[in-house]
């Protein structure tokens, strides 16, 4: 069952939104191999704001996540593609249908 999530928001540098649109499109292959993450969802909350949320079992799951494929790349492409850090919030699922 899903216990905990992560909620990442990222701002596009101008000019970059579709850019990190298809980064996080192609990104979906290399969540779908994490076992630990239940669920992954990329979204985009506004023109230039983004977003991944994803869920786990449990810590361990989260913490393989954190440190995986996904926000190793973002990573290296931060600098090209983000106007700020991603803010990454850590999340305790209460209900969940």
């Amino acid at each position: 069952m899903e216990k905990l999530a992560l909620l990442a928001r990222l701002e596009a540098k101008p000019g970059k939104e579709q850019q990190l649109a298809d980064f996080l499109k192609n990104a979906l292959p290399l969540a779908v191999a994490e076992p630990g993450t239940i669920r992954w969802y990329a979204l985009q909350i506004g023109p230039s704001t983004f977003g991944i949320f994803d869920t786990f079992a449990d810590e361990a799951g989260r913490d393989a996540h954190l440190n995986g494929d996904i926000p190793k790349a973002l990573t290296a492409h931060a600098d090209e593609l983000l106007a700020v850090p991603p803010v990454i919030e850590k999340i305790d699922l209460l209900a969940v249908k």
